[in-house]
């Protein structure tokens, strides 16, 4: 596989580029979750009237369940997409107490303040998570509630072991890295924190593990698919980190892991809650 240490139109922009971009194979994955298996943590502080602002929503799914849970609080959705905004909106049922709209993550300054400011698997992607972070906690009410959730690249484990598996996570954290994203954010979200000004912070992780027959095929054939034509496999041709045939090695060894019926993979996801 080729390799490049830097790509430098990259990491000298100052705008976020999203390593996964909206393929298809990605936004299947996304429209999966849902505040029972990826915000378990936050499900002691869902008080009903509650307001939440939910960033980085993507297509919708947690943001349309906390506002089923929150209601009649108001829970808005921002994400920069204005496609993927426009999905969302197609998906939620229009619940009254919903709302979605395009939005920055570094701008949400307002009048507008929340009880609860959540970002799900966000400051893995972006350029300055500090001083997102910041900006998450300007936009909660006194004593309000920041909570964040990423997964951990590096710690993600599975069975059986596949060099071509291996190869497949160099090249994620490669490109993400080369977009100035973080990959392995869920252990430095407690960090992050700190640096941000937090002080009342109380940190967890949580897992999400893929070993049914179902899930195997799920997840293995979304992999498979992305590594080989999603925006992914796009940068990693275009910045010279792979080849077509390096991606395609890949995605066969995804659906190896996908076909083997002892296949397990765990993906460990760091999460903080921190007090305005």
């Amino acid at each position: 596989m080729k390799k490049s240490a830097t790509y430098r139109d990259a990491m000298t922009s100052t705008s976020n580029v999203y390593t996964h971009g909206h393929h298809a194979s990605v936004l299947r994955v996304h429209k999966w979750r849902t505040v029972e298996n990826s915000a378990g943590y936050l499900l002691p502080w869902l008080e009903r009237g509650a307001a939440m602002l939910d960033v980085g929503c993507g297509p919708g799914t947690i943001t349309a369940d906390l506002a089923i849970r929150l209601s009649p609080g108001r829970v808005v959705g921002i994400d920069p997409s204005a496609s993927v905004i426009a999905d969302a909106i197609a998906n939620s049922g229009r619940a009254a107490n919903l709302e979605f709209r395009v939005g920055d993550i570094y701008a949400l300054e307002g009048s507008e303040r929340f009880d609860i400011v959540h970002a799900h698997q966000v400051l893995q992607h972006i350029a300055d998570p500090v001083a997102a972070l910041r900006a998450m906690r300007g936009a909660c009410r006194p004593g309000g509630i920041v909570a964040a959730r990423d997964a951990d690249y590096e710690a993600m484990t599975w069975y059986p072991a596949d060099p071509m598996l291996d190869s497949w996570l160099d090249l994620y954290r490669a490109v993400a890295r080369s977009n100035r994203a973080e990959p392995d954010a869920g252990r430095r979200l407690l960090a992050w924190a700190h640096e941000a000004g937090f002080t009342d912070v109380t940190a967890s992780a949580s897992v999400w593990c893929f070993a049914t027959e179902a899930d195997r095929a799920w997840w293995g054939g979304s992999w498979a698919e992305r590594v080989t034509t999603s925006a992914l496999a796009e940068q990693a041709l275009g910045r010279g980190l792979a080849t077509q045939d390096d991606l395609d090695a890949m995605g066969d060894a995804f659906r190896r892991w996908a076909a083997h019926p002892d296949a397990w993979f765990t993906v460990l996801n760091g999460e903080i809650l921190g007090r305005a």
